[in-house]
């Protein structure tokens, strides 16, 4: 039996060493990890990551593209520049673009005292008193296609610091009520997340935080612009 045995372990090496490297290192699931096509939003996430600007996916952009749709969420994640990882990135250049001056064309009233802003088409929100910056802009996440985030000028009217949603069975934390079932609340997710909220203003943990104890009950918010893909 010892002979035998030996023969045999001795026949699969050499058969083994005879496949090409390939077909013994590859997998369908890793060959098919990045989608190598090129997006139609090729360039503009090439720039936006710091990448070779040439229009045309190479692995290593696919790489980097599926690495950032992984940290925001964005699904499928498999490194093609569509139409969600452009509208993320659009997005997050309109907030660069904001810097400390979120209220530069007046959208937000300055003749309330202090007052929450949230702009629903750079998804940015951010405290003020009259025209002086006290807080932000910070990126949010606000409703998505069906359940928007509703515009106009409300209070803060009921607040609840560890909040459960009987309708979702979800934690609220810090939440803050201005507009019937809409309030500012922390999640554990991406703010660039799609598609988006239920129609409540999401915050991270340290802003919604920062919004509790900066706010109060009869504090005016501001809604207003409108989301994109809404």
């Amino acid at each position: 039996m010892k002979p035998r045995t030996r023969t045999l372990t001795g026949a699969i090496a050499a058969v083994a060493m005879a496949l090409p490297v390939t077909a013994i290192t590859a997998t369908p699931a890793a060959a098919a990890s990045c989608n190598m096509s090129t997006g139609p939003y090729q360039r503009e996430v090439e720039a936006f990551l710091g990448l070779s600007v040439d229009g045309v996916q190479s692995a290593a952009d696919c790489r980097a593209i599926k690495s950032f749709q992984a940290q925001h969420g964005i699904t499928p994640t498999e490194g093609y520049a569509g139409p969600l990882t452009g509208q993320t990135v659009r997005t997050m250049l309109a907030q660069r673009a904001a810097g400390h001056n979120p209220n530069k064309h007046g959208d937000c009233p300055t003749n309330v005292g202090r007052i929450a802003c949230v702009d629903l088409t750079r998804q940015l929100s951010w405290i003020q008193d009259g025209s002086r910056l006290k807080y932000g802009p910070v990126p949010v996440r606000t409703g998505k296609a069906g359940t928007e985030t509703r515009t106009g000028h409300n209070t803060i009217y009921y607040r609840s610091r560890n909040h459960w949603s009987t309708l979702y069975n979800v934690w609220m934390p810090y939440s803050q009520f201005f507009d019937g079932g809409i309030a500012f609340h922390s999640v554990d997710k991406s703010m660039w997340n799609p598609p988006g909220s239920a129609g409540c203003v999401n915050m991270t943990p340290t802003d919604a935080e920062a919004y509790w104890n900066m706010l109060k009950n009869g504090d005016d918010v501001y809604v207003y612009g409108r989301k994109p893909g809404t």
